[in-house]
């Protein structure tokens, strides 16, 4: 019985978007026009928007689609400084 209960929860994860990192800015905008452009800082888990003074700094991050980042399960950095 339990295991009924779990099988739907899997069925959701299963079907999510994958997230599509990209180099520049304009490509990611091209990928996805109708969401915002964030930068996904990879290392730490956390993505900022434009404005943000960590957006797009780093080496270890890329222009992913606002909406793929939330899917993914990474959160927004609240001040730009983490």
């Amino acid at each position: 019985m339990l295991a009924l209960l779990a099988l739907p929860c899997l069925a959701q994860q299963a079907g999510a978007l994958p997230l599509t990192p990209f180099r520049s800015e304009v490509q990611a905008q091209r990928h996805c026009p109708g969401d915002t452009v964030v930068w996904l800082d990879f290392r730490k888990e956390r993505y900022y928007l434009k404005g943000q003074k960590r957006y797009a700094k780093g080496f270890s991050g890329n222009f992913v689609c606002r909406g793929e980042a939330r899917d993914s399960g990474y959160r927004r950095s609240l001040l730009g400084l983490r």
